[in-house]
């Protein structure tokens, strides 16, 4: 059994496509299949070892990386270039059952013209809600054509996955029969407030200050100035030190977010997502999120395992898991001064934040990475007409 995936976004990039493809990898490898990965390289030599197409074990995993360039004013996404010899060679080397473009650019595409060529069936994966992006960063006149190409290139697919309900919803509407909603796990043993600890914030400086936390990339998608801007306001109605907002990411946005913020607002660029990230959540008080186009939001799911209640809009993938006064508290997308009212309330109210904290301790406990992972398996055995484990067992 042999999977092969295709992504335009792989470890040591970090974000919500890397991680859970990382973990399927890992997961599948587990459960014993072989898999390959095909995507781009990214200039840092203590990850990939090569300045050539790459063939090398990454983890469980067969890796090629193809040639790349950054993805212009936006440096920390790269863009491969067409290597579609390469991609054959793999496919006809590794002999894949079963091909998964994860992402439509370029990496996807290559993914896909391999598996038609080798008449290997191939299953897709729609993450981003490229339309609400597009629109975001003012470019809302190109999402007729965008809408247009992720039609055809899932239509292509024997089955597409995505990690919500909404967005699940989309994709039937674009006429994709079989659609699976797949991939809302977080590792709960990884994330837990039992990690919190004095000393970890006295690094930080944070003393006994009400913390909020802000995760992710720092791009107008995430509406991150809308957090910053709201941290501003309510801190006008708190006494001094009494909060504090941290940001941990990296983006387009970090310069301009970084000149306008407020005194108390402590920018930490990129933190490892195994060893630091943990950590991270689980010293801090309360978890902010802006997003309306996430199609799932893995670290509202990271929070909410660290035992944060999350503050953010109900939409997209953020409304299959935030439920108001129970995990976290939900607020009218744009209203950044709803958004401040929240905090000043949670800041002063310890118990309410405890409350909601252990709700969403208990929301992230039921959503298993292992039960995905059954589930995928399977899944997979299905497209490529395998005998189940479990019938086999």
């Amino acid at each position: 059994m042999r999977v092969l995936y295709c992504t335009d976004t792989f470890s040591p990039q970090v974000n919500g496509i890397s991680v859970v493809t990382g973990l399927s990898v890992a997961g599948l490898s587990r459960r014993g299949w072989e898999c390959a990965v095909v995507a781009p390289r990214t200039p840092q030599p203590a990850a990939i070892r090569s300045n050539q197409h790459v063939r090398e074990e990454h983890g469980a995993a067969l890796l090629l990386s193809l040639p790349s360039v950054p993805l212009p004013g936006y440096s920390e996404v790269r863009l491969a270039l067409p290597s579609p010899g390469p991609v054959h060679e793999l496919v006809q080397r590794f002999r894949p059952d079963l091909i998964h473009c994860v992402t439509e650019l370029t990496v996807g595409r290559m993914g896909q013209l391999a598996a038609a060529q080798a008449g290997i069936p191939m299953v897709s994966s729609y993450h981003t809600n490229f339309a609400g992006c597009l629109a975001a960063h003012g470019k809302s006149w190109l999402r007729g054509t965008i809408s247009a190409y992720l039609q055809r290139f899932h239509q292509r697919c024997r089955r597409s996955y995505t990690p919500s309900s909404v967005a699940c919803d989309e994709l039937l509407r674009w006429g994709i029969s079989d659609v699976e909603v797949w991939g809302r796990g977080v590792d709960a043993g990884l994330f837990h407030p039992r990690r919190r600890s004095a000393e970890f914030r006295t690094s930080l400086g944070l003393a006994d200050r009400f913390t909020f936390l802000y995760v992710g990339r720092l791009s107008a998608d995430k509406r991150v100035s809308q957090v910053v801007q709201a941290f501003g306001l309510a801190q006008q109605m708190l006494p001094r030190d009494v909060i504090h907002l941290v940001v941990a990411g990296t983006g387009p946005q970090e310069a301009t977010l970084r000149a306008r913020a407020p005194d108390g607002v402590s920018f930490l660029g990129f933190v490892d997502h195994e060893s630091r990230l943990p950590d991270l959540y689980s010293n801090s008080d309360a978890f902010l999120f802006s997003s309306t186009t996430d199609t799932l939001g893995l670290v509202v799911l990271e929070a909410m395992a660290s035992g944060l209640p999350v503050i953010a809009t109900s939409a997209g993938g953020i409304a299959d898991h935030l439920r108001h006064d129970h995990n976290g508290v939900a607020y009218p997308p744009g209203e950044v001064g709803a958004m401040a009212q929240w905090m000043v309330r949670l800041a002063w109210d310890r118990g309410l934040a405890n409350r909601l904290g252990r709700g969403a301790r208990a929301t992230a406990e039921a959503l298993s990475w292992d039960q995905e992972l059954d589930r995928l398996d399977l899944s997979y055995r299905e497209i490529c007409g395998l005998p189940s484990t479990r019938a086999a067992a």
